[in-house]
Protein backbone atom coordinates (compact mmCIF):
# COMPACT_ATOMS: atom_id res chain seq x y z
CA UNK A 1 0.00 0.00 0.00
CA UNK A 2 1.41 3.37 -0.92
CA UNK A 3 1.08 5.69 2.49
CA UNK A 4 2.59 8.82 0.63
CA UNK A 5 -0.81 9.84 -0.18
CA UNK A 6 -1.81 9.97 3.46
CA UNK A 7 -1.42 12.96 6.00
CA UNK A 8 0.26 13.28 8.76
CA UNK A 9 -2.96 12.65 10.75
CA UNK A 10 -4.79 10.24 8.84
CA UNK A 11 -1.42 8.03 9.42
CA UNK A 12 -1.37 8.76 13.04
CA UNK A 13 -5.07 6.91 12.79
CA UNK A 14 -3.93 4.31 11.13
CA UNK A 15 -1.64 3.68 13.73
CA UNK A 16 -4.08 3.90 16.29
CA UNK A 17 -6.45 1.81 14.80
CA UNK A 18 -3.71 -0.78 14.59
CA UNK A 19 -2.59 -0.89 17.90
CA UNK A 20 -5.86 -0.90 19.50
CA UNK A 21 -6.70 -4.36 16.82
CA UNK A 22 -3.24 -5.65 17.81
CA UNK A 23 -4.09 -5.28 21.41
CA UNK A 24 -7.80 -6.67 21.22
CA UNK A 25 -6.15 -9.75 19.53
CA UNK A 26 -3.01 -10.06 22.04
CA UNK A 27 -5.53 -10.02 24.87
CA UNK A 28 -7.75 -13.26 23.06
CA UNK A 29 -5.31 -15.53 22.55
CA UNK A 30 -3.65 -14.35 26.38
CA UNK A 31 -7.03 -14.79 27.92
CA UNK A 32 -8.42 -16.88 24.98
CA UNK A 33 -11.69 -14.73 25.13
CA UNK A 34 -14.73 -16.91 25.04
CA UNK A 35 -16.22 -15.11 22.08
CA UNK A 36 -15.81 -18.42 19.85
CA UNK A 37 -18.78 -20.98 19.70
CA UNK A 38 -18.52 -24.31 18.05
CA UNK A 39 -22.13 -23.49 15.73
CA UNK A 40 -22.55 -24.29 12.21
CA UNK A 41 -22.76 -20.83 10.25
CA UNK A 42 -19.62 -19.38 11.91
CA UNK A 43 -18.76 -16.42 10.22
CA UNK A 44 -16.01 -15.39 12.07
CA UNK A 45 -15.04 -12.44 14.60
CA UNK A 46 -15.90 -8.69 13.78
CA UNK A 47 -13.92 -5.84 15.12
CA UNK A 48 -15.56 -2.37 15.72
CA UNK A 49 -12.94 0.50 16.24
CA UNK A 50 -15.71 3.07 17.48
CA UNK A 51 -14.02 5.84 18.02
CA UNK A 52 -13.49 5.86 13.77
CA UNK A 53 -16.31 3.90 12.96
CA UNK A 54 -14.68 1.49 10.81
CA UNK A 55 -15.27 -2.06 11.12
CA UNK A 56 -12.68 -5.21 10.65
CA UNK A 57 -14.16 -8.30 9.89
CA UNK A 58 -13.64 -11.73 8.73
CA UNK A 59 -14.18 -12.14 4.54
CA UNK A 60 -16.87 -15.20 5.20
CA UNK A 61 -19.33 -12.26 7.00
CA UNK A 62 -19.02 -10.31 3.24
CA UNK A 63 -19.06 -13.74 1.38
CA UNK A 64 -22.40 -14.67 3.47
CA UNK A 65 -24.02 -11.57 1.94
CA UNK A 66 -23.21 -12.55 -1.90
CA UNK A 67 -20.38 -9.80 -2.21
CA UNK A 68 -16.32 -10.10 -2.69
CA UNK A 69 -13.95 -7.99 -1.20
CA UNK A 70 -12.82 -6.52 -3.99
CA UNK A 71 -15.96 -4.66 -4.38
CA UNK A 72 -16.08 -3.11 -0.49
CA UNK A 73 -14.73 -0.05 -0.36
CA UNK A 74 -11.06 0.09 1.52
CA UNK A 75 -12.20 0.97 5.03
CA UNK A 76 -15.64 -0.44 5.80
CA UNK A 77 -17.65 1.20 8.52
CA UNK A 78 -20.37 0.02 10.88
CA UNK A 79 -22.96 1.52 8.72
CA UNK A 80 -22.09 -0.51 5.54
CA UNK A 81 -23.51 -3.23 7.75
CA UNK A 82 -26.50 -1.66 9.97
CA UNK A 83 -28.21 0.57 6.66
CA UNK A 84 -28.63 -3.20 5.46
CA UNK A 85 -30.90 -4.26 8.50
CA UNK A 86 -34.37 -5.23 8.08
CA UNK A 87 -36.76 -2.08 9.19
CA UNK A 88 -38.39 -4.51 11.64
CA UNK A 89 -35.16 -5.37 12.89
CA UNK A 90 -33.22 -2.51 13.13
CA UNK A 91 -34.59 -0.85 16.62
CA UNK A 92 -34.15 -4.06 18.44
CA UNK A 93 -30.54 -4.61 16.96
CA UNK A 94 -29.49 -1.23 17.80
CA UNK A 95 -30.80 -0.79 21.44
CA UNK A 96 -29.22 -4.20 21.86
CA UNK A 97 -25.80 -2.45 21.29
CA UNK A 98 -26.28 0.91 22.66
CA UNK A 99 -27.46 -0.75 26.16
CA UNK A 100 -23.80 -2.85 25.27
CA UNK A 101 -21.69 0.49 24.84
CA UNK A 102 -23.49 2.31 28.41
CA UNK A 103 -22.42 -0.28 30.55
CA UNK A 104 -25.68 -1.66 31.09
CA UNK A 105 -25.64 -5.01 29.52
CA UNK A 106 -22.32 -7.62 29.83
CA UNK A 107 -22.59 -9.04 26.14
CA UNK A 108 -24.24 -6.96 22.73
CA UNK A 109 -26.42 -10.43 21.40
CA UNK A 110 -29.19 -10.51 18.81
CA UNK A 111 -30.97 -11.86 15.99
CA UNK A 112 -31.49 -10.10 12.93
CA UNK A 113 -32.49 -9.77 8.86
CA UNK A 114 -30.25 -8.38 6.92
CA UNK A 115 -30.09 -7.66 3.30
CA UNK A 116 -27.98 -9.35 0.89
CA UNK A 117 -26.68 -8.08 -2.73
CA UNK A 118 -29.53 -9.93 -4.16
CA UNK A 119 -31.85 -8.62 -2.71
CA UNK A 120 -32.91 -11.56 -0.08
CA UNK A 121 -33.02 -11.90 3.77
CA UNK A 122 -30.10 -13.51 5.68
CA UNK A 123 -30.63 -14.30 9.21
CA UNK A 124 -27.45 -13.11 11.45
CA UNK A 125 -26.87 -14.17 14.78
CA UNK A 126 -24.73 -11.60 16.48
CA UNK A 127 -22.97 -11.18 20.03
CA UNK A 128 -19.89 -9.35 21.07
CA UNK A 129 -19.40 -6.82 23.70
CA UNK A 130 -17.38 -3.14 24.63
CA UNK A 131 -13.84 -4.11 25.59
CA UNK A 132 -11.93 -1.49 25.57
CA UNK A 133 -13.25 2.29 27.26
CA UNK A 134 -10.96 6.04 27.77
CA UNK A 135 -10.56 7.20 31.38
CA UNK A 136 -14.42 7.88 31.83
CA UNK A 137 -16.33 5.01 30.27
CA UNK A 138 -16.80 5.85 26.94
CA UNK A 139 -16.76 2.98 24.49
CA UNK A 140 -13.82 2.84 21.95
CA UNK A 141 -13.49 -0.74 20.45
CA UNK A 142 -15.78 -3.51 20.90
CA UNK A 143 -15.36 -7.19 19.77
CA UNK A 144 -17.49 -10.22 18.20
CA UNK A 145 -18.65 -12.93 16.43
CA UNK A 146 -21.55 -13.34 14.06
CA UNK A 147 -23.44 -16.32 12.39
CA UNK A 148 -25.34 -16.84 9.80
CA UNK A 149 -28.55 -18.57 11.00
CA UNK A 150 -30.84 -18.35 8.16
CA UNK A 151 -31.34 -21.96 7.70
CA UNK A 152 -31.88 -22.53 11.10
CA UNK A 153 -34.73 -19.90 10.93
CA UNK A 154 -36.04 -21.26 7.97
CA UNK A 155 -36.38 -24.33 9.52
CA UNK A 156 -38.24 -23.11 12.42
CA UNK A 157 -40.66 -21.09 10.03
CA UNK A 158 -41.42 -24.24 8.31
CA UNK A 159 -42.29 -25.88 11.83
CA UNK A 160 -44.28 -22.78 12.82
CA UNK A 161 -46.28 -23.22 9.43
CA UNK A 162 -46.71 -26.99 9.98
CA UNK A 163 -47.48 -26.87 13.44
CA UNK A 164 -50.45 -24.11 12.08
CA UNK A 165 -51.50 -26.50 9.59
CA UNK A 166 -52.01 -29.14 12.10
CA UNK A 167 -53.80 -26.63 14.65
CA UNK A 168 -56.15 -25.49 11.78
CA UNK A 169 -56.69 -29.43 10.54
CA UNK A 170 -57.37 -30.27 14.71
CA UNK A 171 -60.03 -27.39 14.79
CA UNK A 172 -61.33 -27.51 10.85
CA UNK A 173 -64.57 -30.02 9.86
CA UNK A 174 -62.42 -31.39 6.42
CA UNK A 175 -65.83 -31.45 4.54
CA UNK A 176 -66.64 -27.63 4.91
CA UNK A 177 -64.35 -26.02 5.88
CA UNK A 178 -66.16 -24.31 9.23
CA UNK A 179 -65.11 -25.06 12.71
CA UNK A 180 -65.88 -28.76 13.89
CA UNK A 181 -67.92 -30.02 17.15
CA UNK A 182 -64.66 -29.68 19.15
CA UNK A 183 -63.43 -26.11 17.76
CA UNK A 184 -67.54 -24.96 18.26
CA UNK A 185 -67.79 -26.35 21.13
CA UNK A 186 -64.98 -24.76 22.70
CA UNK A 187 -66.28 -21.18 21.44
CA UNK A 188 -69.51 -21.71 22.77
CA UNK A 189 -67.99 -22.57 26.16
CA UNK A 190 -65.84 -19.14 25.88
CA UNK A 191 -68.94 -17.16 24.84
CA UNK A 192 -71.40 -18.33 27.22
CA UNK A 193 -68.53 -17.43 30.53
CA UNK A 194 -68.04 -14.01 28.53
CA UNK A 195 -71.82 -13.66 28.81
CA UNK A 196 -72.76 -14.84 32.27
CA UNK A 197 -69.67 -12.23 33.51
CA UNK A 198 -70.62 -9.80 31.57
CA UNK A 199 -74.71 -10.30 31.95
CA UNK A 200 -75.05 -9.55 28.20
CA UNK A 201 -76.94 -11.24 25.75
CA UNK A 202 -76.45 -15.06 24.12
CA UNK A 203 -78.21 -16.77 21.65
CA UNK A 204 -77.79 -20.08 19.41
CA UNK A 205 -79.22 -22.12 16.87
CA UNK A 206 -79.48 -25.91 15.61
CA UNK A 207 -80.13 -26.35 11.83
CA UNK A 208 -80.63 -29.65 10.09
CA UNK A 209 -80.82 -30.39 6.33
CA UNK A 210 -84.36 -31.45 5.88
CA UNK A 211 -84.84 -34.94 4.17
CA UNK A 212 -80.99 -35.69 4.25
CA UNK A 213 -81.46 -39.40 3.59
CA UNK A 214 -83.46 -38.90 0.89
CA UNK A 215 -81.09 -36.55 -0.57
CA UNK A 216 -77.99 -39.35 0.00
CA UNK A 217 -80.77 -42.02 -1.63
CA UNK A 218 -81.55 -40.10 -4.91
CA UNK A 219 -78.85 -38.29 -5.57
CA UNK A 220 -76.11 -39.98 -3.90
CA UNK A 221 -73.38 -39.66 -1.39
CA UNK A 222 -71.22 -37.13 -3.35
CA UNK A 223 -73.99 -34.75 -4.08
CA UNK A 224 -75.16 -35.18 -0.45
CA UNK A 225 -71.21 -33.82 0.85
CA UNK A 226 -71.66 -31.01 -1.71
CA UNK A 227 -75.20 -29.92 -0.27
CA UNK A 228 -73.63 -30.06 3.07
CA UNK A 229 -70.64 -27.97 1.62
CA UNK A 230 -72.86 -25.56 -0.01
CA UNK A 231 -75.20 -25.07 3.34
CA UNK A 232 -71.93 -24.36 5.37
CA UNK A 233 -70.80 -21.88 2.97
CA UNK A 234 -74.67 -20.00 3.10
CA UNK A 235 -74.57 -20.18 6.66
CA UNK A 236 -71.24 -19.12 7.15
CA UNK A 237 -71.80 -15.91 4.54
CA UNK A 238 -74.90 -14.88 6.10
CA UNK A 239 -73.54 -14.57 9.86
CA UNK A 240 -72.16 -11.12 11.05
CA UNK A 241 -68.27 -10.74 12.20
CA UNK A 242 -68.98 -11.75 15.92
CA UNK A 243 -70.52 -14.84 15.04
CA UNK A 244 -69.65 -18.51 14.19
CA UNK A 245 -70.69 -21.32 13.22
CA UNK A 246 -69.70 -25.23 13.32
CA UNK A 247 -70.82 -28.49 12.17
CA UNK A 248 -71.92 -30.38 14.92
CA UNK A 249 -72.58 -33.51 13.06
CA UNK A 250 -73.64 -35.21 9.90
CA UNK A 251 -75.92 -32.64 8.40
CA UNK A 252 -76.18 -30.53 11.66
CA UNK A 253 -75.17 -26.96 12.36
CA UNK A 254 -74.55 -25.13 15.36
CA UNK A 255 -74.44 -21.50 15.50
CA UNK A 256 -73.54 -19.21 17.88
CA UNK A 257 -74.86 -15.52 18.27
CA UNK A 258 -72.85 -12.94 20.53
CA UNK A 259 -74.81 -9.94 22.39
CA UNK A 260 -77.90 -11.42 20.48
CA UNK A 261 -81.02 -12.01 22.60
CA UNK A 262 -83.58 -14.47 20.49
CA UNK A 263 -85.25 -11.97 18.45
CA UNK A 264 -82.18 -10.72 17.14
CA UNK A 265 -81.11 -14.60 16.17
CA UNK A 266 -84.55 -15.07 14.91
CA UNK A 267 -84.23 -12.99 11.88
CA UNK A 268 -80.64 -13.91 11.40
CA UNK A 269 -81.68 -17.54 11.23
CA UNK A 270 -84.71 -16.96 8.99
CA UNK A 271 -82.37 -14.51 6.58
CA UNK A 272 -80.37 -18.04 6.09
CA UNK A 273 -82.97 -20.57 6.24
CA UNK A 274 -84.82 -18.63 3.24
CA UNK A 275 -80.96 -18.19 1.50
CA UNK A 276 -80.72 -22.01 1.42
CA UNK A 277 -84.60 -22.14 0.30
CA UNK A 278 -83.54 -20.19 -3.08
CA UNK A 279 -80.26 -21.83 -4.06
CA UNK A 280 -79.64 -23.85 -6.61
CA UNK A 281 -77.87 -26.57 -5.73
CA UNK A 282 -78.07 -28.10 -9.32
CA UNK A 283 -79.83 -28.63 -12.25
CA UNK A 284 -82.77 -26.74 -10.33
CA UNK A 285 -82.42 -28.91 -7.30
CA UNK A 286 -83.76 -27.56 -4.24
CA UNK A 287 -83.27 -28.29 -0.14
CA UNK A 288 -84.40 -26.51 2.74
CA UNK A 289 -83.37 -26.74 6.32
CA UNK A 290 -84.92 -26.19 9.79
CA UNK A 291 -83.66 -24.32 12.68
CA UNK A 292 -84.26 -24.06 16.70
CA UNK A 293 -83.29 -21.20 18.41
CA UNK A 294 -82.14 -20.81 22.45
CA UNK A 295 -81.20 -17.90 24.49
CA UNK A 296 -81.60 -19.61 27.92
CA UNK A 297 -78.09 -20.49 28.76
CA UNK A 298 -77.78 -19.92 32.50
CA UNK A 299 -78.92 -24.10 33.39
CA UNK A 300 -74.76 -25.09 31.30
CA UNK A 301 -73.84 -25.62 28.17
CA UNK A 302 -75.73 -29.28 28.07
CA UNK A 303 -79.13 -27.89 28.83
CA UNK A 304 -78.48 -25.08 26.07
CA UNK A 305 -77.86 -27.27 23.72
CA UNK A 306 -80.91 -29.50 24.52
CA UNK A 307 -83.19 -26.55 24.28
CA UNK A 308 -81.87 -25.68 20.67
CA UNK A 309 -82.17 -29.56 19.85
CA UNK A 310 -85.83 -29.21 21.06
CA UNK A 311 -87.08 -26.23 19.04
CA UNK A 312 -84.83 -27.90 16.14
CA UNK A 313 -87.41 -30.90 16.13
CA UNK A 314 -90.81 -28.61 16.84
CA UNK A 315 -89.65 -27.48 13.50
CA UNK A 316 -89.33 -30.38 12.04
CA UNK A 317 -92.31 -31.63 13.01
CA UNK A 318 -94.73 -29.09 12.10
CA UNK A 319 -93.64 -29.12 8.67
CA UNK A 320 -89.72 -28.54 8.17
CA UNK A 321 -88.30 -25.84 6.31
CA UNK A 322 -88.73 -23.30 9.38
CA UNK A 323 -87.34 -21.47 12.29
CA UNK A 324 -88.78 -22.31 15.71
CA UNK A 325 -87.72 -20.30 18.78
Amino acid sequence: MDYSKYTREQLIEMIDELKMLNKELLSEKEKEAKLNFAWTGNLGHWYFNIKTGFVVFNPLKIIALGYTMEELPEKVSYKFFTDKLHPEDYQKTMKAMMLNMKGKTNVYECEYRIQAKDKSWKWFYDRGKVTQRDDNGKPEFAVGIVFDITEKKEQELRLVEKNQLLRQESTTDELTGIKNRRSIMEELEIRTNEALNNRSALSIAMFDIDKFKTINDTKGHTFGDKVIKEVANIIAESLRGMDSIGRYGGEEFLAIFPNTNIEGAFLICERIRKRVEEFDFGDGYKVTISGGIASDYIDGLTEFINIADKKLYEAKNSGRNRTVS
